[in-house]
């Protein structure tokens, strides 16, 4: 067996942690063992997920992304992961403009640099429309759901009523008075599972602060409970809307800091938040992983 090198830099947004490694096709273990254990926080680096890039150099995007949870599974799109993404190319003064676009699963998004201080960046990510058709979600509730805005989803014994939406990745969100007295973890543990759900999904528990505010638990596909979610707050963003709870710009206090997500008259979805460079280095493995 031959000993390899992966270069790689970890970062963090609002705690959704991922490793950013260039140009993965001359590495062949870029598969779901491989990802598991690079991202395994006992056995590797650790992190929720790995994003990978190749430079565009033709076309309307600078940069393709490809998202791996930390289960190995890949994924369309992730708004603290794009922003990660972003903050790796800027530290290393690979791209002059304030604005980057990035070429997803979801389509390309625009990533438009505010600020820059040292390892510390903000970053705001026009994250596109949300996804409200069932079929494109997908959604496949037996029989039909008359509408995503409060359908009766059942889990196990339970019956929920859920707000479900994509971003390009589906999200399953649920209303709570209060997070204390719901095993939150096991319910979107289940959830993410559900047979309603042929993709899986994510899952967000909100709880309505004020009109400008809520705060939200992140349950993700293939991760399972993270600190924070891009996606997972603009989709809580949109139910909360939808349900008639709170207005079209909102802060969204997760439990590794805060991110505002404002939902444009013209449909689109826009995320503002930080992003820290945590280190960079090389990653030792063998061609059996």
């Amino acid at each position: 067996m031959a000993l390899r090198t992966l270069r790689f830099a970890k970062l963090e947004g609002s705690g959704n942690d991922f490793l950013v490694v260039e140009d993965p096709s001359g590495v062949e273990q870029l598969d779901t063992e491989f990802v598991q254990r690079i991202c395994d926080r006992h056995l590797g680096i650790g992190a929720d997920g790995l994003v990978a890039y190749t430079g565009l150099p033709d076309g309307e995007a600078h940069l393709a992304m490809r998202l791996f949870n930390a289960d190995g599974s890949e994924a369309e799109i992730s708004g603290n992961g794009l922003r990660c993404l972003a903050a790796r190319i800027f530290h290393r003064g690979l791209h002059a403009a304030t604005e980057l676009r990035v070429q997803t699963r979801a389509g390309i998004k625009r990533v438009q640099k505010i600020s820059a201080s040292g390892t510390e960046f903000t970053f705001e990510v026009e994250m596109g429309l949300p996804i409200l058709d069932p079929a494109k979600i997908p959604f496949r509730l037996a029989p039909p759901a008359e509408s995503l805005i409060g359908c009766r989803l059942q889990v196990g014994e339970e019956i929920y009523s859920v707000t479900v939406t994509s971003m390009g990745n589906p999200h399953c969100s649920i209303f709570l008075d209060s997070f204390e007295g719901l095993d939150w973890k096991g319910v979107g543990r289940r959830i993410e599972v559900h047979p309603a759900f042929p993709e899986k999904t994510n899952v967000e528990f909100i709880r309505i602060v004020n009109p400008g505010t809520i705060e939200v638990l992140f349950w993700e596909r293939g991760v399972g409970t993270t600190l924070s979610s891009g996606t997972g707050a603009c989709a809580a963003t949109v139910a909360s809307v939808l349900n008639g709870f709170v207005s079209r710009k909102v802060r969204v206090m997760t439990r590794g800091g805060e991110l505002e997500i404002e939902w444009g008259s013209d449909g689109i979805l826009k995320l503002v938040g930080p992003v820290k460079m945590i280190c960079e280095g090389e990653y030792l493995f063998d061609d059996g992983c």
